[in-house]
């Protein structure tokens, strides 16, 4: 019985909402990655919000589905990537009260 694939696998491969580089949720450093999020989401003719927001949705969507698969230093360096992605789109680098820093 062959097992069934996870509907997140699909939308990771098959997704219309940006293209993006290849490893780029594996890089060390998140200015590169946040660049790379947002040269790809001000390329994107299918995508359907505005590119910060679908730049974002993509960040978040890798990180939740990564889950406790994700290495602690890699989700901080993601997490960090989120603020570079405001910075870099010119929205204030803003985390919510009472919400820790990634550990």
């Amino acid at each position: 019985m062959t097992a069934k694939r996870k509907w997140s696998a699909e939308v990771t491969e098959h997704s219309d909402a940006l293209d993006l580089e290849e490893h780029v949720f594996e890089s060390h450093d998140p200015k590169k990655i946040a660049a790379s999020l947002k040269r790809s989401a001000e390329h994107s003719d299918r995508r359907k919000a505005e590119p910060f927001q679908s730049a974002m949705s993509m960040l978040n969507f890798y990180i939740n589905r990564a889950g406790k698969n994700l290495p602690a230093k890699q989700k901080k360096v993601l997490e960090d990537a989120k603020d570079e992605l405001r910075a870099v789109f010119g929205r204030p680098r803003e985390r919510l009260e009472g919400r820790p820093t990634s550990t």
